[in-house]
């Protein structure tokens, strides 16, 4: 894959943007909004930036910085799960607590927000203790959003814990949207003045990129990913007013900017943001090199989340509005599903073969793999797309009969009928053939090559087979049907 982004000037520009903004303070609190870790959605839509680029940048700010994390304790009293992991958002919680202690990082303590007593949050407020885990508590906001007096008060933000921080920068993060990053950093603000300490805000959000064009499809390409949010992208009218610039953000943030930036200046006695634009450190937008690509690839972005949005309502996870919003934003763009070339030739094979399909872009060649009486189309197109990599001929078979055979009968024996072969299993008794024989040593070998490559299948995929193709970084879509009436039973 060619790149349009520099992910080494990212890291190096970014962090010096932020550097400037700590500077300007005694402490600052830093939202970071979207993932910490693992930004997928970033490096599929800008190609060349990876996936750690976040965690990289802020290795170089470590002996500076520690780490605050939020969750909302409704999300943990309903289980809310992030979809991409099938995690819910308290286990996603801990992984990022375990993820930031093994890099090195200070995790201060853990905020659990809008507490009001849920025994299931109890439950897991014991659990991050029994684990040294510092934990504290914040109810609703008196005056929350619009009494800015009593929300600036002993009884707004003066009622909840004072979190004591040691270092210049203090991170704060969460497992998913709606968790109470800002909340936290206000308050701590609040606290942080009371004690003579002038602490300040500033927001790290990746999306919108606020020097691309309002409609550019990055930008668009983060309102497919929020649809279910009803985000929406806005020139943000308070810098246009006071610098003449047109900048891009989204309308909670310009919504809520009246309101946050008479907080501020209430809780430090000084105004030194004009906009939500003036808050962001964001320097992506400075760090793409090729826009073509760049726009090709959001473009695409915007495509897969249609389909995963379309498996959602076919399941009951969203309403219909979610699907019609993004396929407004391919109108937009004049695109449509052909625009990701797998789509097409899977649809085909399955009509050809009256099975299900699913076909993988190898370089520019479109390999499938179909359902068979052993085999899901998963596991069949993978080891169709390794032999093709490895230079395998299509007639030799990787398993022989001997070894899928106690398998098939275990799985016999464990259902009520024959159960296809996922692509665990079929992974899993390639990598012990592979000890004996050197053919299925190399065509594993050649696994990493599908990293990026597109997919699509005429079912949806769940399960374990789903999951090995998120481990192998491919991009996967789904057409609304279920593999068999078993599937829309479980």
């Amino acid at each position: 894959m060619r790149n349009g982004f520099d992910n080494n000037k990212y890291i190096k520009i970014q962090s010096k943007k932020i550097r400037e903004r700590i500077k300007m303070f005694d402490k600052l609190y830093l939202e970071v909004g979207g993932k910490l870790f693992d930004d997928s959605h970033a490096a599929r839509i800008l190609p060349g930036f990876k996936n750690d680029a976040k965690i990289s940048m802020f290795k170089e700010l470590k002996d500076e910085l520690e780490i605050i994390f939020c969750i909302n304790a409704n999300d943990i009293e309903k289980n809310k799960t992030r979809s991409e992991y099938a995690r819910t958002y308290d286990n996603e919680l801990l992984t990022l607590i375990n993820k930031s202690k093994s890099m090195g990082f200070t995790v201060n303590s853990v905020v659990i927000t809008l507490y009001k007593n849920q025994p299931s949050v109890d439950k897991f407020i014991k659990k991050l203790n029994r684990n040294g885990i510092k934990t504290y508590v914040h109810t609703f906001t008196k005056g929350y959003p619009t009494d800015v007096d009593t929300i600036v008060s002993e009884e707004g933000y003066g009622a909840n814990p004072y979190i004591e921080t040691t270092r210049p920068l203090v991170i704060v993060n969460a497992p998913g949207p709606g968790s109470g990053k800002l909340a936290t950093c206000l308050s701590q603000i609040y606290h942080e003045n009371l004690r003579g300490v002038d602490a300040g805000y500033a927001k790290f959000e990746t999306f919108p990129v606020w020097n691309l064009p309002l409609k550019h499809p990055v930008n668009m390409a983060y309102e497919a990913a929020t649809a279910d949010l009803e985000d929406v992208n806005m020139i943000d009218p308070f810098h246009l007013e006071k610098y003449g610039k047109t900048a891009v953000n989204y309308n909670r943030d310009i919504e809520m900017f009246p309101v946050l930036k008479k907080i501020l200046s209430k809780v430090s006695d000084k105004t030194l943001y004009y906009s939500p634009t003036d808050m962001g450190v964001n320097m992506v937008g400075f760090c793409i090199t090729d826009n073509k690509i760049v726009e090709d690839a959001s473009k695409k972005e915007i495509v897969r989340r249609y389909y995963n949005e379309q498996n959602n309502y076919k399941l009951g996870k969203s309403d219909e509005n979610t699907c019609e919003k993004i396929k407004l934003l391919m109108n937009e763009l004049n695109i449509d599903s052909d625009y990701l070339d797998v789509i097409k030739p899977a649809l085909d094979k399955k009509e050809e073969k009256k099975s299900h399909v699913i076909a993988i872009k190898v370089g520019k060649k479109i390999i499938t793999g179909r359902q068979t009486d052993i085999l899901t189309p998963a596991s069949s197109a993978i080891i169709n797309a390794m032999k093709y990599l490895s230079k395998i001929p299509d007639d030799i078979d990787l398993l022989s009969p001997k070894v899928l055979k106690p398998i098939l009968n275990l799985n016999e024996s464990l259902s009520d009928g024959n159960k296809l072969l996922t692509l665990p299993e079929v992974l899993t008794a390639l990598e012990i053939c592979s000890v004996t024989n050197p053919m299925i040593e190399k065509a594993l070998s050649c696994l990493h090559k599908l990293k990026d490559s597109d997919a699509h299948a005429t079912y949806i995929v769940e399960n374990g087979d789903r999951k090995v193709f998120k481990e192998l970084k491919i991009n996967l879509t789904c057409e609304s049907e279920f593999l068999s009436d078993v599937d829309f039973i479980e």
